[in-house]
């Protein structure tokens, strides 16, 4: 049995494999109970099995298509609910590789409902409770294309830097609550990701490629270091904070009354 001091129920969707089945494991051992949602019910049912023997936490299995209108209330009704969820990992979500102009838009469909809908249900429904409890954690998983949007498909690129923009929205409306956001972005990750996005993940340079054990063990010291964006292959943080400085320094300019004067435009309001 777990000696770790008890912080806890954390909620992880896409939980079956992969990334979200790491960041159940690694929370069990930092001392949360968890909530494993995805739509495979043996997959869930095996992995709760086995987690909960080798971390000697309590595992709950909920099984939810998040695709659905159906899916997403049921996991709602859990985060709504539940007063000892102290955490949200956001982790379902569906890519593509190809083009938009070869992709088909029902996927596309599929893939905004997914990243973006039901994620922002999921966290709209907990964030109430937390700012009531005074405390509570949303790990949002985003992507790199959220700032290289030409790296994969334009819809994918589009769909994970609105959770990047969420997320920072969240920071600036929830921070002084008490709820604490992070937005992880991976580069290229080892999961059924690439297979279900049209590109095996071993078509793939290899040196581009980490672990889903060693980005989430990043992603979780991110945490713990209290980064609100944790991209797992950066080297130095240095580079995050120019860019977010740069963002920052366009602020001022965003909105004028006149058109900037490099458009030489005569405007009615300056006769």
């Amino acid at each position: 049995m777990s000696n770790v001091a008890n912080k806890g129920t954390a909620l992880v969707t896409g939980a079956s494999t992969g990334i979200g089945a790491v960041y159940a494991e690694r929370l069990a051992e930092r001392g949360y109970d968890v909530i494993l949602v995805a739509r495979n019910r043996d997959r869930l049912n095996a992995l709760a099995t086995t987690l909960t023997t080798s971390t000697g936490r309590t595992f709950e299995v909920v099984v939810a298509d998040l695709g659905t209108t159906e899916g997403v209330r049921k996991v709602e009704d859990v985060l709504r609910n539940d007063s000892s969820i102290t955490m949200l990992v956001n982790n379902a979500g569906v890519g593509a590789t190809a083009p938009l102009v070869d992709s088909d838009i029902d996927k596309m469909d599929a893939m905004i409902t997914l990243n973006v809908v039901a994620l922002t249900h999921l966290t709209k429904a907990v964030v109430p409770g937390f700012v009531a409890r005074g405390g509570g954690t949303i790990v949002n998983i985003s992507s790199i294309a959220a700032v290289s949007p030409e790296t994969l498909n334009g819809v994918y690129g589009g769909s994970k830097a609105y959770v990047l923009a969420l997320t920072q929205s969240l920071h600036h409306e929830l921070g002084a609550k008490g709820v604490r956001v992070q937005a992880v972005l991976p580069g290229a990750t080892s999961t059924e990701f690439w297979d279900i996005a049209g590109t095996p993940v071993s078509y793939l340079p290899q040196s581009i490629v980490m672990t889903s054990e060693d980005m989430v063990d990043a992603a979780l010291a991110g945490l713990d270091q209290g980064e609100l964006v944790t991209i797992p292959s950066l080297p130095e943080s240095a580079d995050w904070n120019a860019f977010e400085a740069a963002r920052q320094a366009l602020v001022p300019n965003l909105s004028h009354r006149l058109p900037a004067a490099r458009y030489g435009v005569t405007s009615v309001t300056q006769h």
